[in-house]
């Protein structure tokens, strides 16, 4: 499986790297120990504990400061509050709604995370954990104890589910919520026998239901099968299915099944596990519609907005840059990166529905699209809304609001003057290049900026305000890193975040032509294979919202039932670059590649400089030219950033206990890592007619001071903090990062080409033809597509 680091590690290099893939590693007795309690401990993690041995463990818990390690510039003062909080029982409790962007749970989250990330020993850290699942608020046990398993230092290789795993309520709709957690084998046994009797009468003829054509008129019509809100994503209805539970003897849906299906042992170990699968919509609200409806099958793309969840975690804001060693992976740049990669990914699906610039965010008008996202928290409550044309400014908590205007000012302010003098007298040029570190530290409100007093809390009142948090707080979109993603004026909100970076950028010199140019080497061409996307079909692991008795053999629990989200999501076909580039000598260089826009919305070519924000960065790699005309291929497979379909909860866990027994070889990168960009969005959805974009190549000397990866494992590790994360020190985006000079810009080792993106509709020959197995699930759509 291909194995994608985060959204600048490269993965996949050609034959020339010198940095080759290392040879897989397989887990050991203790570390598949380890892997096990990790699952386990965390399945469903809104139900009391099941196993007898964890509440045993949980229960004996005692604090003792010898069982801590600490650096010396810490003492533990917020794991020694929660622990007073914990005895007086002023702690969160289970079941209320937590919120990770709300103050007034920060000194839980650290205190928490305190006892597991210092915990000296795996024993100690073990217990620690089992104690707080009996007695923490679900919500903060697993934001701290997924912080400790991607940054202690001692767990490489060490996973949990994905987090739409653990909390299937905050990526899925309500309806779909309800039906799982009343699932119960029993009566929907009884139910699927007496609807096989109803079906076999019902769909005896159902070619009423398709096209029809009237001689008397000559016009072709559909019958009330069609719903007027049809989308491409509600499928199972062109397959006669409904929204209920189906059995699943084949296979998992996913882009990879094919590897796993090949593999003896792992059909032998999934056999006995009854597989449940149903039908789940994207969420679309006609009392709230709008044209961002449209998009809901991006926004709430289930792995679009993990990942935000991921990096947020990685580059957790209360984490001390040095303590964690995450100023070596240039935080603060890299924050202002990916959001600019997010916001350009978004544009661009937006240019696919033909609406234009992403909308300008304001305190003080109305916000034009309203939203419904039909979550729920894992306690039971809805999550609030947001009706079209609100005010904020009629609404919200002017508090927040003041403070978040004033930092605005001041960071405006700041960049305007050109300097910036710290609390303790130290002053900073804001007009350098480089001080875009300090810029991204402050935006992201994280421990390192510059000044602590004035930044750090700016960001957690913005999203309060917009989330309308008081005294009550109730569920929102905008208080979980994994749920922000799906609200429209997320992309706003941050496109306001966003322009600050360029209004810094305004300060500072664009590159010129010598700064650009590569002596002796030039492009000839980049030839650009068929780019196709269309909707597939996927299931993800539900398992934790089953609300049955968990089954146990022996005292050994045994995972004998899943319950899958199967959903159709947006998926490209696997294209191709055919590079030719000429070099007048043999050397090491670093190719990057981009795709943006080619027009607006009204098919006006966008100027470079304007357009230079709208681009994204799709591949960075590694490569060693010879003398003449170089020529090889690069697989959309190979890109730097990206992953493949993640290996299910279920299957891990199966695949754990089966090498636990002595019966498989494990091997360590047999799930993705959890930082990878989903391969299957590289490309936005495009046109039927054709979508036109532009790709941009450059290719510039290799000069990085280190060897990329050399400290880690990227074949199972993201290698957060090891400053080996990046192919080299060249800024983030170069050289669209700073402002074009089109007289400077252009040298012959850059490359722009022109192209057109495809779109497929998967369910087509659905629509005028009669499907024999109407009212079963067709898995041929599968293969012939």
């Amino acid at each position: 499986m291909k194995i994608a680091i985060a959204l600048l590690v490269i993965v996949g290099l050609v034959a020339a790297t010198p940095f080759p893939k290392k040879e897989t590693k397989y887990a050991d007795k203790d570390f598949l120990a380890k892997q096990k309690f990790l699952f386990e401990i965390v399945y469903r993690v809104e139900d009391p504990l099941f196993f007898e041995e964890y509440i045993k463990l949980g229960k004996s818990f005692t604090f003792n400061k010898e069982d801590y390690v600490f650096p010396e510039s810490y003492d533990g003062e917020n794991m020694y509050k929660y622990y007073k909080a914990y005895k007086y029982g002023v702690t969160m409790p289970k079941g209320e709604f937590y919120g990770a962007l709300i103050e007034s749970r920060f000194e839980e989250l650290y205190g928490l995370f305190d006892f597991f990330y210092y915990a000296k020993t795996w024993e100690v850290f073990r217990r620690n954990v089992c104690w707080a699942r009996l007695y923490a608020n679900e919500g903060i046990f697993i934001h701290a104890l997924t912080l400790a398993v991607i940054h202690r230092d001692d767990f490489h290789g060490l996973i949990l589910p994905a987090i739409y795993e653990i909390f299937p309520q905050y990526f899925f709709n309500s309806k779909f919520v309800f039906e799982a957690e009343k699932f119960d084998y029993d009566v929907w046994s009884k139910y699927i026998m007496y609807e096989k009797e109803y079906k076999d009468f019902l769909y005896k003829d159902y070619s009423k239901y398709f096209k029809v054509f009237d001689d008397k008129y000559h016009y072709q019509y559909y019958n009330y099968f069609y719903t007027k809100d049809w989308k491409v994503w509600q499928w199972w209805k062109v397959m006669g299915l409904g929204e209920h539970w189906y059995t699943e003897d084949h296979f998992f849906m996913r882009d990879n099944f094919d590897h796993f299906n090949k593999d003896s042992k792992y059909l032998d170990m999934i056999k006995d596990v009854k597989k449940f699968w149903m039908p789940v919509d994207y969420t679309r609200d006609i009392y709230f519609y709008n044209q961002e409806s449209e998009l809901s099958y991006f926004t709430e793309d289930v792995e679009w907005n993990s990942f935000w969840y991921y990096f947020n975690l990685d580059y957790a804001s209360f984490l001390e840059g040095q303590s964690f060693d995450l100023v070596k992976d240039r935080r603060g740049e890299y924050y202002f990166f990916v959001v600019r990669q997010l916001l350009a990914r978004y544009y661009m699906e937006r240019l696919s529905h033909g609406y234009g610039e992403i909308p300008e965010f304001s305190f003080f008008t109305a916000i034009e699209y309203g939203y419904d996202p039909h979550l729920i928290n894992y306690n039971g409550v809805g999550f609030s809304y947001r009706k079209n044309y609100f005010e904020y400014e009629t609404y919200g908590n002017f508090d927040y609001l003041h403070k978040v205007m004033g930092f605005f000012k001041r960071i405006e302010d700041i960049i305007t003057q050109g300097y910036y003098v710290t609390y303790d007298g130290t002053k900073i040029d804001m007009h350098k290049p480089e001080s875009v570190k300090y810029l991204g530290d402050l935006m992201q409100g994280n421990v390192d900026n510059f000044d602590k007093y004035f930044a750090t809390f700016w960001y957690t009142y913005a999203h309060s305000y917009i989330a309308a948090v008081d005294e009550f707080t109730y569920p929102h979109v905008f208080l979980n890193y994994e749920t922000m993603m799906r609200d429209p004026i997320f992309y706003q909100f941050y496109k306001k975040v966003h322009d600050v970076f360029y209004q810094f950028y305004d300060y500072v010199d664009a590159y010129t032509k010598k700064e650009l140019y590569f002596e002796g080497v030039e492009f000839e061409d980049v030839k650009i294979s068929e780019l196709v996307t269309y909707f597939d079909l996927v299931d993800f692991d539900v398992t934790n919202l089953l609300n049955d008795k968990p089954t146990f053999v022996d005292g050994q629990f045994v995972w004998d039932k899943t319950l899958l989200a199967r959903q159709a999501r947006l998926n490209h076909k696997n294209f191709e670059f055919e590079y030719s580039i000429k070099s007048d000598k043999p050397q090491k260089v670093v190719i990057r590649a981009f795709l943006g826009p080619k027009y607006d919305e009204f098919g006006h070519v966008i100027p470079l400089d304007e357009n230079r924000e709208n681009f994204y960065e799709i591949d960075e790699f590694y490569y060693e030219l010879k003398s003449g005309v170089n020529t090889f291929k690069r697989s959309s497979k190979d890109f730097y950033w990206t992953t493949d379909d993640r290996t299910t909860y279920t299957e891990l866990y199966k695949f754990v206990m089966l090498a636990y027994e002595g019966k498989y070889e494990f091997p360590l990168d047999y799930s993705e890592p959890h930082c990878g960009f989903p391969d299957r969005l590289v490309l936005p959805r495009g046109y039927f007619e054709g979508m036109p974009v532009q790709f941009f190549f450059f290719v510039y000397p290799f000069t990085a001071s280190y060897d990329a990866y050399s400290t880690y494992d990227y074949n199972y590790s993201c290698g957060i903090g090891s400053g080996v994360r990046h192919i080299d020190e060249y800024p983030f985006g170069y050289p669209l990062d700073r402002e074009i000079d089109e007289f400077e810009f252009f040298v012959p080792n850059m490359f722009f080409k022109d192209a057109k993106i495809y779109h497929h509709d998967t369910f087509e020959k659905y629509y005028d033809y009669k499907y024999e197995k109407f009212g079963q699930f067709d898995y041929n759509y599968y293969y012939n597509y």
